[in-house]
């Protein structure tokens, strides 16, 4: 067994106590070869020094004792939806339903209260007529590699919040935290380079929400998926500064 250490800086909430789900996930399948599959087990502390230990082929994500995530080598056979052009997205994205009324305004990911740079500024527009939701994404070269090209942690947050705006729940009050994260990376995308991504309901099972998501790149051939459990829960506990 090897532990090591990792830290998920107060930039990357998701609610405002706590890391942000798809972000979290994609620091663990840093771990892991291929394809992964994340449980978060409880929601990941912020500016704390959590441990990552190694055990035959499984990751854990520990603070203290306490399990906080485990991931692990999956594989995901998700068909994608058609994605719509930039410009389609574009205009989806100017009705997004989290700019009237949001449980976690300062969300790394989606979060309007963010701007480009501090966070991915990932907006996804009102559902289709299959419920599909759009956003352009514009990757900002804060979240580029060395090589140029956008670091794969950040592809799993974008497929993070993608994918939840599809099954979010309408009621005052409610939210859902991320529960399980299974994505794939296909390829990259560049700083500056116009992507889409999209999320879609799979189904709902009491208070469990499944979704879909993908991120495009500008030729828009899909570079990275995932399949997602949601977990509803009420805002109040979690939204709480």
């Amino acid at each position: 067994m090897s532990s090591e250490t990792l830290r998920i800086d107060s930039r990357y909430c998701g609610p405002p106590r706590s890391g942000n789900g798809g972000y979290v996930c994609g620091r663990m399948a840093d771990y892991i070869e291929g394809p992964a599959a994340v449980r978060l087990k409880a929601p990941p502390p912020l500016d704390t020094d959590l441990r990552i230990a190694q055990v035959e082929g499984m990751v854990r994500l520990l603070a203290g004792e306490t399990p906080i995530a485990e991931a692990r080598r999956a594989e995901l056979d998700l068909e994608t939806p058609a994605p719509p052009s930039f410009a389609e997205a574009q205009a989806s994205s100017k009705a997004y339903p989290g700019f009237a009324r949001h449980s976690f305004p300062r969300c790394f990911a989606c979060g309007p209260q963010r701007t480009a740079g501090d966070g991915l500024c990932i907006f996804p527009g009102p559902p289709d007529d299959e419920g599909t939701v759009a956003a352009p994404w514009i990757p900002h070269a804060a979240f580029a590699n060395g090589d140029g090209t956008v670091r794969n942690r950040y592809l799993w947050a974008a497929l993070d919040c993608s994918g939840g705006w599809a099954v979010i729940p309408q009621q005052a009050g409610r939210a859902i935290l991320l529960g399980e994260f299974c994505a794939r990376i296909d390829g990259a995308v560049a700083p500056d380079e116009r992507c889409v991504a999209i999320g879609w309901p799979i189904a709902i099972e009491g208070r469990k929400r499944f979704a879909g998501s993908a991120v495009f790149g500008a030729s828009g051939r899909a570079v990275a998926v995932a399949r997602a459990t949601w977990i509803e829960v009420e805002a109040k506990p979690f939204a709480d500064a």
